[in-house]
């Protein structure tokens, strides 16, 4: 019996145009109307990541920051994993040292230090994730949800650093030369209380290393006495990985990294082809049968 389904959103739950489709939404309200408990489990801040399923008037429990902080369905906040300040400012150091562009999530919001940069970097996510998008739409797209997703800009991130009660939740790099983000990778990696996945080729994004989206799903299973032998975990990128192997039923998207597709227990279609409202549908289905 599958008692909850953990869905991530880019190049999963959102289409090529960075929504939840109508499909999909349908998809969500009879998992919910048949006893089974939606959430989302993403790499996003809630404050980007909440207006794109009120816009289908959904009001789901939410896993965010790949799992550093957890709301419940009243969006009470019951997880909160920030980076430890060395560790903090390890990466800021060894990012700022090699110029690549990182953006900061914290307690108090998602800052960048530069609008273009953010949208081309989203532009090239989209781009990454939805093949057959068109850097010039994926621009146009990525400019248009800039003031939904919330973010602030700010000249340095010294000064914002010393705000007082800021926690850095997590940190994401881009660069669209892949290969300049293989050292800080690696060097991150080395540090024992990092994690460092990501959610398209162009990107790293760094957690402490208790603040993965498998960790904190199980634990929010648990809240509601449900065992991960009933959770369906739906996902396409490394930062699922966790939540993929630990949910019996692990679900990879078609457009899924090959990681991703090795893990999991079923398959189902890409974003835009509502692969998400597809598997609901089957996990449904699969409740019926027993």
């Amino acid at each position: 019996m599958i008692k909850i389904i953990a869905s991530d959103m880019d190049g999963t739950l959102l289409n090529d145009k960075m929504q939840v489709s109508d499909f999909n939404a349908h998809a969500i309200r009879e998992a919910q109307a048949a006893g089974i408990e939606f959430v989302v489990a993403t790499g996003r801040g809630l404050t980007e990541a909440k207006p794109l399923l009120q816009a289908q008037q959904l009001e789901p429990a939410f896993i965010t920051l790949n799992g550093a902080q957890v709301y419940d369905e009243d969006d009470q906040l019951v997880v909160d994993i920030p980076l430890t300040i060395d560790s903090r400012d390890f990466v800021i150091k060894t990012l700022n040292e090699r110029g690549i562009y990182f953006e900061l999530v914290t307690n108090q919001g998602i800052y960048s230090d530069s609008k273009v940069k953010r949208i081309q970097n989203v532009a090239d996510l989209l781009v990454n994730l939805n093949p057959d998008t068109t850097y010039k739409i994926a621009v146009a797209l990525a400019a248009a949800r800039l003031e939904l997703m919330n973010i602030n800009y700010v000249d340095n991130y010294a000064e914002l650093l010393q705000t007082p009660g800021l926690e850095v939740l997590k940190i994401i790099a881009f660069s669209s030369d892949h290969a300049a983000l293989v050292e800080p990778k690696t060097l991150f990696n080395q540090q024992a209380n990092l994690v460092v996945t990501s959610s398209s080729a162009n990107n790293i994004e760094v957690n402490h290393i208790n603040a993965q989206k498998g960790q904190a799903l199980e634990a929010f299973a648990q809240q509601r006495h449900v065992s991960m032998d009933e959770v369906m975990a739906i996902g396409d990128n490394l930062n699922d990985e966790s939540m993929i192997r630990d949910a019996k039923y692990g679900v990879a998207m078609a457009n899924a990294v090959p990681q991703i597709k090795a893990l999991a227990w079923e398959e189902t279609k890409t974003n835009i082809e509502d692969g998400v409202g597809l598997a609901i549908k089957r996990a449904i289905e699969l409740n019926q049968a027993e």
